[in-house]
């Protein structure tokens, strides 16, 4: 009996149960166990499997991960899990790429097949890919390279060639595996083209960009099990590659984006949009005793969590507010936009984290009616996703963007550290309207002010 693929199907079984059970907040934490039994049971298999190998090694690369994985799984911030799965995304491109290298530097004289030649040039070429694109999306997230889209004459046209390049090169590679600088020509031109095709977009749509490259370690995993002939590798990497495509197309339609637009469309920082100077606003700055007589005489409430409530580990104080409304008997509700907080789900786990009901956590179509009933919109840290030029301002990069209509409340209470625009680089015309007050600070202090004052009424 085959137990090598029998235990690979079982780990295929457990990866899909497993990201199933991540769509939903409740089931999540059960389901990444499960895909990390799966993960456990196809290592174990391998390692039974292979032949030829260097135990002590690999016992200190995998003790080396585990101690990189438990120390970023406890000191890395909710708010910094985009770049956390940039950086995952880098590494798993980059190990993929590893592989298949080593694999050709052992075959390459030993007259390898077509196919074997194809996909090694396929994991090279995606992995390196990734590698350098993800730690430059990276950069651009965590504020090391300009979230500004950096472009320069003939862009296009040079990635173009890079591309051409590497077509010839690989087609050259298969046909002479003997020749090395085949080989290192596409290494070279694969990691300068992650660059050149990311370091464009702007910081607004690069969470689009890590999905998709999240998609491009899948594919470059899956190319990588067909060059070892490994089952787990190539069903774990087929997954991850139609996972994050997926995410990559939920993300496009939350931001009315086409995958084209966002790749070639250098979008995303340009400051000179709609809405403004910050001066230009007739803005309306309330206290937090102020902003609390008008939470006291509403009857419905609609929370909008977003980046800034994330950035302040708010979700616990946001609970407490919450909470202390609906004791008095008012209805509270919460908004949560498909790209909140920069990705899919991210502020729906914040929110799970302080045991908010799940049934009172409402997406975009579900929540849009609410707002014209609704007393109070609570504004926490959300800038793009609210902003009304998304429906009208045809020069704004945002425009088409489907957003929470919180303008179409009685009041709107916004909560933000500063002026300073969001992720888009533009200034929010809602922080001028007639029904819009202004509550400046961070948002746990905010939160935290504001039930103290509201106890004392």
């Amino acid at each position: 009996m085959d137990y090598i693929n029998i235990a690979y199907v079982v780990s295929a079984v457990c990866f899909i149960f497993g990201i199933k059970m991540l769509s939903h907040p409740k089931t999540a934490r059960k389901g990444n166990g499960i895909a990390t039994l799966g993960m456990l049971v196809a290592i174990a298999a391998t390692l039974y499997a292979g032949e030829v190998l260097d135990f002590k090694m690999i016992g200190i690369g995998m003790l080396i991960g585990a101690i990189i994985g438990g120390f970023a799984a406890q000191k890395v911030e909710m708010t910094q899990m985009p770049q956390l799965v940039a950086i995952f995304n880098g590494f798993g491109g980059g190990a993929s790429a590893l592989v298949a290298s080593a694999e050709f530097y052992v075959q390459y004289s030993n007259n390898p097949t077509t196919f074997m030649l194809v996909t090694i040039v396929l994991s090279v070429l995606i992995g390196t890919l990734t590698l350098t694109g993800s730690f430059i999306a990276f950069g651009k997230l965590q504020g090391f390279i300009s979230g500004q889209p950096i472009v320069y004459p003939g862009q296009q046209m040079i990635n173009a060639l890079f591309v051409l390049a590497l077509v010839v090169l690989g087609y050259s590679l298969v046909g002479t595996p003997t020749e090395l600088n085949y080989f290192y020509g596409i290494l070279i031109i694969s990691a300068i083209l992650g660059i050149t095709l990311t370091i464009p977009i702007g910081g607004a749509d690069m969470p689009v960009v890590i999905s998709l490259l999240n998609s491009y370690s899948g594919v470059a995993a899956a190319a990588t099990g067909f060059v070892l002939m490994n089952n787990a590798l190539i069903i774990s990497g087929a997954l991850v590659g139609a996972s994050g495509l997926i995410l990559t197309q939920i993300m496009c339609k939350g931001m009315n984006r086409s995958l084209a637009n966002v790749i070639f469309g250098a979008v995303g920082g340009d400051a000179g949009g709609s809405g403004g100077k910050a001066q230009e606003l007739n803005i309306k700055s309330y206290s937090t005793e102020e902003a609390a007589m008008i939470f006291d005489a509403a009857e419905k409430v609609i929370i909008v969590p977003g980046y800034g409530l994330a950035v302040a580990q708010a979700q616990h104080a946001t609970r407490e507010v919450a909470e202390w409304l609906e004791e008095k008997g008012k209805k509270v509700l919460y908004a949560i936009h498909p790209v909140a907080g920069r990705m899919p789900g991210h502020m729906n786990v914040l929110l799970a984290e302080a045991n908010i009901p799940y049934e009172s956590l409402k997406d975009l179509d579900e929540i849009n009616p609410e707002f014209e009933d609704c007393d109070v919109a609570l504004i926490l840290g959300a800038n793009d996703v609210v902003n009304p030029a998304a429906r009208h301002d045809t020069s704004s990069p945002i425009y088409g963007m489907p957003i929470l209509n919180v303008d179409k409340s009685r009041t709107v209470i916004v909560n933000k550290r500063s002026m300073n625009p969001g992720f888009a680089g533009i200034q929010n015309e809602l922080f001028g309207f007639d029904n819009t007050i202004m509550v400046f600070g961070d948002a746990k202090d905010m939160l935290n002010d504001l039930i103290s004052d509201l106890k004392e009424l």
